[in-house]
């Protein structure tokens, strides 16, 4: 029993050191963060004649680290996402286009995009809205 306890002791006085230094050079590379202008856009009344609407969602990098859009995920086809997929240095901004197809709707619309990124948390996941009423072709 003592055999164990003397093991277990000198893993931990080993293994804690080491553990220690992990998380001061995580803390140390610094963490990416978010920060959007906007996240909803309404169109307001649109001819369903006039073809696609589109908007750019500008986003900041306010963390220490570099910034990546993973993935930006519309759930139907007539809203398509654009983004570059480079990282963003801190500081630095950049945008996200959602182009939005009218020509098969008639009224009100909203859509949304999800925007995941590496930030961690819940913080790294962005919802997008866009909306508006779309006024049919005659």
């Amino acid at each position: 029993m003592k055999r164990l306890m003397f093991v277990s002791m000198l893993l931990s006085a080993l293994l804690l050191p080491a553990m220690t230094l992990a998380e001061r050079r995580t803390s140390e590379k610094g963490s990416p963060a978010i920060e959007f202008a906007q996240t909803s856009h309404d169109f307001g009344n649109v001819k369903a004649a006039d073809g696609f609407l589109t908007h750019e969602f500008f986003f900041k990098n306010a963390g220490t680290a570099p910034l990546t859009i993973i993935t930006v995920s519309a759930p139907c086809g007539c809203t398509q996402p654009e983004f570059d997929p480079k990282p963003v240095a801190p500081g630095d901004s950049s945008e996200i286009t959602l182009r939005f197809d009218p020509s098969d709707f008639s009224g009100e619309f909203t859509k949304t995009a999800l925007v995941r990124t590496n930030v961690k948390g819940r913080a790294g996941r962005v919802t997008l809205t866009i909306s508006g009423v779309v006024i049919p072709k005659k």
